[in-house]
C-alpha cells in the first residue's frame, strides 16, 4: 500500500477518491456548523449542528477488506468540547461518521486546530489513523477548512481468506425475544438459542446449501449454546457462517465453542469470553475466525487451541488470556493468523507446532507474555503428529510484518523447523530474561509412555518413517532452512536483553532410534542478513553455544552476522510506543540500514519417508518496504 498523502482543500459537495489513497469528504455541511460553532462560542450556549448536517467520511481499498469497525479520536479541542460522533458501517471498506451534538465553551477569542481522526478499530489495535479533518476556527469568524488523508495503513492488510457470496438460508437467534419453538427464518420469528439453530443443521451430511445463523445482539451463556460442536459438514459454495448480526462483538458468548469433525465453518465478530478456553477444534477442515474477542479472563490454558486440522483462519481479532498459550496450533495444515491482537498470556503468546505446515503469521501485535513472543515448533507428543509430517516440528511458516513487543523472553524463535522464513519484523522491550531471539532444537516425546499407556501410536509413526522414539522425549528435532531477515529489534534506552542477542543451541546427539540424523543441528542453513539489533549497550554477546554457526554455515558465522547486520546500543527508533505507534523516527537507524533479498524456500532436501510435499499458504504477500521492520518511516 501507498503511503502517499491525498490533499484536497476544498469544500466538497459530493464524496469521491482523492487518488488511490486518499479520499474526498462531504463537508457541506461545516460551513454553517462553524457559523454555528462560534455563535454557539460568543454566548457559551450548547450547539447543536443544524437539520441534515451529516458529514460523509469514506475510503476504498484495491481489494475489499472486513474492517471491525472505526472509532473517531478528537485532538486539539478547547476546554468544554465534548464532540459526539456516531461511525456506522456503509459496507466492506466504507463508514459513515455523523456529527450528532457538541457542546462548546470557548474560554477566549484565539484560533483553535481541532483534528479528527478517523481511526480503524479492532484487532490491530487502534491503528492505523486512516484520515484526518482538521479545522481551524477563529472566533467571531470562519476560517477555510484543510483536509488531508493519508492512508498509512501497513502493506499487508489484503490477504484474507475470500467468502464466496452465500447462497442458502438464513437462521435467526435473539436470546431477549426468540423462542425455540419458532422458525427462526426472520429476525421477528427468531429462536432463543444458538444450541437450536445449531441442531436445525443435518449432521454427518455434506450441505448443498448454506446456513447462515444471524446472533442478535444480546449475551448468549453455555446453556444457550451446544456442549459438542460435532459432524456439520458445509462446503465453499454452502457454508455454515455464524456471525453477529447487529455488528461485531454486539453478540456474546459467556460459553466455550468446543468442535469436532467441522467444516467450512466461518465465525464472524463473535465474542467468546468466559474463565476457561474460549474456542478449541479438532479435526477440522475450514474454519475462519474473523473480527472476534476471545478472551480465556486468564482462566485459560489455551484460548484458542486447533489440533490436527487443516486451513484454520484466524483474522482481525483480539486473543487473549491463558496461562499457556494465546494461540496453539497442533498438527495444522495450511492456513493463516493474520492482523490480529495476540497477548496476556503466561508462555508463548502463540506457536505453530507437532507437525504444522504452510502457515502464515502476518501483520500482527503480539505482546505481554512470558516465555516469548511467536515460535515456529516447540514440542510435540508424537502421537498427536500425522501424515505425511511426521519429522519436524513445523513446515513452510512464513512470520512476516508483526509487531512485537513486551515479551519475557525472545520476540521470535524457532524450534524445530523446515523452512522458516521471519522477516520484516518489529520487536521492541523483549527479552529483558533471556535473549531477544531464539533458534533451539524442538522437542520430540510419546506421552503414553509417561502416562503408562500404550506406545502403539508412536510406534506406527515411527515404522512410516517419522523421527521420534516409544520412550520419553527429549530434545532433539532439528532445524534446517531458517531464514531471518530484515527485522528490528530495537529496545529503549535502558532495557536489554539479559544475556545475549540470540540463543542457538550447540549440536546435540539425538537418540539412536530416533531416526534424526547424528548431529541434530539448530542452525542448519540458518541465513541472518539484514537486520538491526539496538540493544543494551552495543556490547551484548551473540549468543551462539558451542559449536553452533560455525564450519560450512557461513549464513550464521560470528563474522558474517557481524558484518551483514546492524547491530548498536538500545536508543528511541519509535514515534510513540506508549500510545502504540512503532512507526521508525525519519533518520533512524532503520531507515538507513537497507534491506536484503529475501531467501526462498527449498523443497528439494524434504523428508521422503513418508513424503512431505511443498507447503503452499495462502496468506500476504511480503509487503516492498524500503527498511528493515513492520513500521515505514514517520
Amino acid at each position: 500500500m501507498s503511503g502517499a498523502l491525498a490533499h484536497c482543500t476544498r469544500l466538497a459537495l459530493r464524496v469521491g477518491p482523492c487518488g488511490a489513497d486518499g479520499v474526498k469528504v462531504n463537508l457541506a455541511w461545516l460551513r454553517p456548523a462553524v457559523i454555528a460553532l462560534v455563535a454557539a462560542a460568543v454566548g457559551l450556549l450548547p450547539w447543536t449542528p443544524p437539520a441534515g448536517a451529516r458529514p460523509v467520511v469514506s475510503w476504498s481499498e484495491p481489494t475489499a477488506i472486513a474492517v471491525t469497525g472505526l472509532r473517531v479520536v478528537a485532538t486539539g479541542l478547547p476546554a468544554g468540547v465534548v464532540p459526539r460522533v456516531v461511525v456506522t458501517s456503509a459496507g466492506s471498506n466504507s463508514f459513515r461518521v455523523v456529527a450528532r451534538t457538541a457542546s462548546v465553551r470557548v474560554p477566549a477569542p484565539g484560533s483553535y486546530r481541532v483534528t479528527f481522526a478517523l481511526e480503524r478499530v479492532g484487532a490491530a489495535a487502534y491503528r492505523p489513523v486512516v484520515g484526518a479533518v482538521t479545522v481551524s476556527v477563529l472566533r467571531g469568524s470562519t476560517s477555510r477548512v484543510e483536509i488531508a488523508f493519508r492512508r498509512v495503513a501497513p502493506a499487508t492488510r489484503t490477504g484474507r481468506f475470500v467468502i464466496k457470496p452465500f447462497v442458502g438460508t438464513d437462521v435467526w437467534v435473539d436470546a431477549a425475544r426468540g423462542s425455540d419453538s419458532r422458525s427462526g427464518l426472520t429476525r421477528a420469528s427468531a429462536l432463543a438459542t444458538v444450541g437450536e439453530a445449531w441442531r436445525r443443521i443435518p449432521a454427518g451430511r455434506t450441505l448443498t446449501r448454506g446456513v447462515r445463523i444471524n446472533v442478535v445482539r444480546g449475551t448468549y451463556p453455555a446453556s444457550a449454546l451446544v456442549n459438542y460442536w460435532e459432524h456439520r459438514w458445509g462446503t465453499a459454495s454452502a457454508p455454515i457462517i455464524i456471525r453477529s448480526v447487529d455488528g461485531p462483538h454486539a453478540a456474546r458468548f459467556t460459553g466455550d465453542i468446543n468442535a469436532f469433525d467441522v467444516r467450512h465453518l466461518y465465525l464472524i465478530g463473535i465474542d467468546i469470553i468466559r474463565a476457561g478456553d474460549a474456542f478449541h477444534c479438532e479435526a477440522c477442515s475450514y474454519v475462519l475466525l474473523r473480527g472476534m474477542h476471545l478472551s480465556g479472563v486468564g482462566g485459560a490454558h489455551e484460548t484458542v487451541k486447533v489440533n490436527q486440522s487443516d486451513h484454520i483462519y484466524i483474522e482481525d481479532s483480539d486473543v487473549h488470556g491463558a496461562d499457556d498459550n494465546a494461540i496453539d496450533f497442533v498438527a495444522v495444515r495450511s492456513g493463516h493468523i493474520v492482523g490480529n491482537r495476540i497477548h496476556g498470556a503466561q508462555d508463548w503468546c502463540a506457536y505453530v507446532k507437532g507437525g504444522s505446515s504452510g502457515i502464515a503469521v502476518v501483520d500482527n501485535e503480539i505482546f505481554g507474555c512470558g516465555t516469548g513472543g511467536f515460535t515456529a515448533g516447540q514440542g510435540t507428543g508424537f502421537e498427536f503428529m500425522t501424515a505425511p509430517y511426521l519429522h519436524y516440528e513445523a513446515y513452510g511458516i512464513t512470520v512476516v510484518g508483526n509487531l512485537i513487543h513486551d515479551t519475557e523472553g525472545a520476540g521470535l524463535g524457532v524450534n524445530g523447523g523446515y523452512n522458516v522464513l521471519m522477516a520484516f519484523n518489529t520487536m521492541y522491550r523483549v527479552g529483558a530474561r533471556s535473549h531477544a531471539v531464539e533458534f533451539v532444537q524442538g522437542s520430540r516425546s510419546c506421552d503414553a509412555a509417561d502416562a503408562g499407556e500404550s506406545t502403539a501410536p508412536c510406534a506406527a509413526r515411527r515404522a512410516l518413517g517419522g523421527w521420534g522414539t516409544t520412550t520419553s522425549g527429549g530434545q532433539y528435532i532439528p532445524n534446517r532452512h531458517v531464514y531471518f531477515q530484515n527485522n528490528v529489534v530495537a529496545n529503549p534506552p535502558g532495557y536489554a536483553s539479559r544475556w545475549s542477542h540470540f540463543d542457538v543451541h550447540s549440536p546435540t546427539t539425538p537418540p539412536a532410534d530416533s531416526g534424526v540424523a547424528n548431529p541434530s543441528r539448530a542452525d542448519d542453513d540458518l541465513v541472518i542478513e539484514g537486520n538491526v539489533f539496538l540493544n543494551g549497550s552495543g556490547a551484548l554477546d551473540l549468543g551462539f553455544n558451542d559449536g553452533a554457526c560455525g564450519g560450512t554455515n557461513a549464513g550464521c558465522s560470528q563474522a558474517f552476522v557481524r558484518s551483514h547486520n546492524v547491530f548498536g546500543p538500545s536508543t528511541r527508533v519509535f514515534r510513540d510506543p506508549a500510545h502504540g505507534d512503532y512507526r521508525v523516527l525519519a533518520g533512524s537507524t532503520p531507515t538507513s540500514a537497507g534491506i536484503v533479498s529475501l531467501r526462498s524456500m527449498s523443497w528439494a532436501d524434504a523428508p521422503s519417508r513418508p513424503t512431505v510435499p511443498a507447503s503452499v499458504w495462502s496468506g500476504p504477500g511480503v509487503p516492498a518496504l524500503a527498511h528493515p521492520g513492520a513500521w515505514r518511516t514517520a
